[in-house]
């Protein structure tokens, strides 16, 4: 029954607001008061109830959510139904003690102890054996339990219940910290900065410059919870390259008299220089620890530089990422690698950085990266164009109060995600219905990214020097100075998150409705009207609210864990064991690439802030064309393009291929190695790369990646077609 309907069959005024326990006003939802009846076994008497309860509040505009719970206990025993009012008491008391059990962190910190996986294994890329990672998961499991205490009730419990995620909450709202960033690499390597007690001046040569580059990623990483990348790092290194010619040149003109040859000695000096200073970043990349017990979640985004130098800079990254890590020149996890394609400069033949795409396409087809922004789509979808922060969180094109566009030292303040499925599930397949409650769970939503932006005004310069006051946040403030200028006016964003498009597609046209017009353009208007909703907000707050297509490994596994104790298994949806990511096209299904992008790439339009297409292939080694076949097929229809190819090798017996997913982790496929120590095995688990080997998956994400590996059909590309 409608709200009007229900109106039209009553004398009384319903009430239009509901107060939360926690002060927050939220609109009257008979939805929810018929779903709680239908729970309690009394769906076909729910008018008579619904009649009998809101007589109780004749007239009244605003009511408690504590007087419904009261009221409708009356109103249960009243008509007869004794047994249904003892049990929602019951209910009621049995919430109200789970709410204290996961707020108390001494129980939590019980559950770390005892190796509880969904706690020790949340994150594919920490692992949990080593000290400083136990000190940060015990730090985060306090701050879990505190965070969820400071936050508005409801919005709390609607985490806990899985309505919705609070992402990160082992570090905010504990602690006022943002999440991810672009640094502002070329403020900070031109001017200076401080780290601890040394006072770091600006480097004279590339070396110098890359390990300046690691100190900051390092120290960046540990001030937020998020990914960190540098964007355009070619061309941020270049006058650094630069000096270390000028002084071979120098050094050749003591010993040499022809020019010419003077340039050649200098030239091939710096080249050198630039391959050892990026061999070295990678490396330290790759054994750094932030203060989180984990590598750096770094990216580096480059391609778009034309000098002589910069292309050095370029071919050095994927040379170094070709070559390997180590002895056994295993895949490098970090940095993420984004190399920008754009026309005229290295998209075809003949075009002066098209040997570089060349470079970059072998390096995709033996490391995976690097991922693929193309350049004129990226600036239609986001305003401007810039690599993302970490994996794929996007910024929208902004200017400062002079006109410059400023993309570098700006960040994203956290992410709240929409569970989808779970308002599938629930309307039942009445799409009116499902609008109710999708926009009832956007208000919680923004309720909740408000409380985030709050809790990040809380902070101070001197909290975060490294951020605030020495330039990876592009300004400098002074002790005490208020934080917010560098959010406000919409140059931070802050986002919306989603998952489950393709299981809200399934709950209402089946689950082969990838070709069916209308189910696409259902799915497609909750996209949109999730993005002009963060307008509206945008407009309303100063703040860039943005739409992000959510990728989280875990939560895709507890989204779907939770909904299944709700619905039970419900065939292509909860039986799955997981949720598909943001909008991505179901993994079990066998799309070439060109039909998976054709899919996908309508949603980034209204999921500006976040978003990446994957597409699945054989072995590529032998068959790189395939790969730029659809980097080219690419170029004008989507933003961002990653690759995912078997890329495992096995030291024992010296297979390369794809590893075979079985219920103790991955194997190889010959002689059943899955010892890390001989064992080389990567898989995308998230945005980035991740060895599952080393660091276990939870749940969900086995069953995923094993139902992708199925998918990759030997042959599906050959030469391109």
């Amino acid at each position: 029954m409608t709200m009007m309907e229900f109106k039209e069959q009553t004398k009384y005024a319903l009430p239009k607001v509901v107060i939360k326990t926690d002060g927050y006003e939220v609109p009257l939802a008979l939805y929810k008061l018929e779903d709680l009846l239908a729970k309690l076994d009394l769906a076909t008497k729910s008018d008579a109830i619904m009649f009998a309860l809101l007589a109780k509040f004749d007239n009244r505009q605003t009511v408690t959510s504590a007087e419904i719970y009261t009221k409708l206990c009356e109103t249960l025993s009243e008509l007869g139904y004794e047994k249904a009012a003892a049990a929602y008491i019951t209910a009621h008391k049995e919430e109200e003690i789970e709410w204290q059990k996961q707020t108390d962190p001494t129980l939590r910190l019980g559950r770390l102890q005892s190796k509880d996986p969904s706690l020790v294994h949340e994150n594919a890329n920490k692992d949990s054996n080593v000290f400083n990672t136990q000190r940060d998961l015990t730090a985060g499991t306090v701050g879990k339990t505190l965070g969820l205490k400071m936050m508005p009730k409801h919005v709390a419990k609607a985490h806990l219940r899985g309505d919705i995620h609070y992402h990160d909450l082992d570090y905010t709202p504990w602690s006022p910290m943002t999440n991810c960033c672009l640094i502002d690499f070329k403020e900070m390597l031109t001017n200076g900065f401080k780290i601890g007690n040394a006072e770091v001046e600006s480097p004279h040569s590339i070396q110098t410059a890359t390990a300046q580059m690691s100190q900051i990623i390092a120290n960046v990483a540990s001030s937020q919870y998020g990914g960190c990348s540098a964007d355009r790092i070619d061309e941020v290194l270049e006058p650094f390259a630069l000096k270390n010619y000028d002084k071979h040149l120098a050094e050749a003109k003591e010993y040499i008299t022809d020019t010419d040859k003077q340039a050649e000695f200098a030239k091939k000096r710096t080249k050198k220089d630039i391959y050892d200073a990026m061999q070295a970043l990678e490396y330290e990349i790759n054994t750094l620890f932030s203060s989180q017990g984990q590598t750096p979640f770094t990216t580096l985004g480059f391609g778009l530089g034309t000098s002589w130098i910069a292309r050095e800079i370029q071919r050095s990254i994927l040379k170094i990422r070709i070559g390997g890590l180590g002895k056994e020149k295993r895949t490098a996890i970090f940095p993420k690698l984004v190399f920008t394609l754009k026309k005229n400069l290295n998209l075809k033949p003949g075009d002066p950085n098209y040997d570089i795409k060349q470079l970059a396409v072998e390096c995709a087809t033996k490391r995976m990266y690097p991922d693929v922004l193309m350049y004129d789509k990226i600036k239609e979808l986001t305003g401007s164009f810039k690599a993302p922060m970490g994996c794929r969180s996007f910024l929208q094109g902004w200017k400062d109060d002079q006109g410059k566009e400023i993309n570098s030292g700006r960040m994203n303040l956290g992410v709240v995600t929409l569970n989808l499925p779970r308002i599938a599930l629930e309307a039942k397949g009445d799409k009116e219905l499902f609008w109710q409650i999708f926009n009832d769970k956007v208000r919680l939503c923004k309720t909740a990214l408000d409380f985030k932006v709050a809790r990040v005004l809380d902070a101070l310069p001197e909290n975060a020097p490294i951020l605030y006051q020495y330039g990876a946040f592009g300004q400098r403030l002074r002790p005490g100075e208020d934080v917010s200028r560098l959010f406000k006016n919409e140059r931070a964003t802050v986002s919306i998150g989603y998952i489950g498009l393709y299981e809200v597609g399934t709950a209402f046209y089946g689950p082969n409705w990838e070709h069916d017009k209308k189910a696409h353009d259902f799915t497609l208007e909750i996209v949109k009207r999730l993005s002009e909703a963060c307008k509206r907000w945008s407009k309303e707050s100063g703040y860039h609210f943005s739409v992000y297509s959510t990728p989280s490994e875990s939560l895709t596994d507890r989204f779907c864990r939770l909904d299944t104790e709700l619905f039970g298994n419900v065939k292509d949806i909860t039986d799955k064991e997981y949720y598909t990511n943001s909008f991505h096209y179901d993994v079990r299904k066998h799309p070439t690439p060109f039909e998976k992008l054709e899919f996908e790439m309508d949603y980034p339009k209204y999921a500006a802030g976040g978003f990446i297409h994957y597409c699945e292939y054989p072995n590529l080694r032998q068959n790189p064309k395939a790969l730029e076949a659809v980097w080219d097929f690419a170029y004008d229809k989507i933003g961002y393009l990653g690759t995912n190819t078997p890329i495992d090798h096995c030291y024992k017996c010296g297979f390369e291929g794809e590893f075979k997913a079985t219920a103790r982790g991955f194997e190889c496929p010959d002689c059943g190695n899955h010892d890390p120590k001989s064992c080389d095995c990567v898989k995308r688990t998230c945005g980035y790369l991740g060895n599952p080997l080393q660091r276990p998956m939870v749940h969900g994400r086995h069953e995923e990646i094993a139902a992708r590996a199925k998918n990759i059909a030997p042959g599906m590309i050959v030469d391109g077609k």
